[in-house]
């Protein structure tokens, strides 16, 4: 074997061997490494609140503001939409599904939510009341926008 080849090989195996030392860490793992089994966190209680919460960006999902344990959501049945679903709001008085879930690929208006909008929790989540991974100064738009208004209008006097 050449040297050329040989090179990436020790390079690999010397990685390989400090990972099995425990010298790789996942900040997400704590301090526990990557070979070794963590004990999973407990789960605790979903937020429950109804509380619309805001949205960080234009497009994104809103989140779920209350528990959807157990609920049913497959090709038979969709618990959301007892509720979600644009004829059952005025009973419910739960947010409606937005009008962009009726609407198929091609554009085409639907009478029934789109098979590619009905698997609510690819997209919308629920909340746990817990404290991030890692640290976050993330300020959406319209937060940025009004520190700006306000500056130009301070350095206006």
């Amino acid at each position: 074997m050449t040297p050329r080849k040989l090179l990436p090989l020790l390079g690999l195996l010397a990685g390989f061997a400090w990972a099995q030392s425990g010298g790789l860490v996942d900040p997400a793992r704590g301090p526990v490494p990557i070979p070794d089994p963590t004990e999973p966190p407990r789960l605790g209680n979903a937020v429950n609140d109804d509380v619309r919460r805001p949205r960080n960006y234009d497009m994104q999902p809103p989140t779920i503001p209350h528990r959807v344990d157990g609920y049913q959501i497959d090709k038979n049945f969709n618990k959301c939409l007892d509720c979600h679903a644009r004829t059952r709001t005025d009973f419910s008085q739960a947010i409606p599904v937005s009008p962009t879930h009726y609407i198929d690929r091609s554009g085409k208006v639907l009478p029934q939510i789109s098979t590619r909008r009905y698997f609510c929790m690819q997209c919308h989540v629920a909340q746990d009341p817990v404290q991030p991974l890692v640290g976050n100064d993330f300020e959406n738009a319209d937060t940025i926008a009004k520190r700006a208004a306000e500056a130009a209008q301070a350095n206006k006097k």
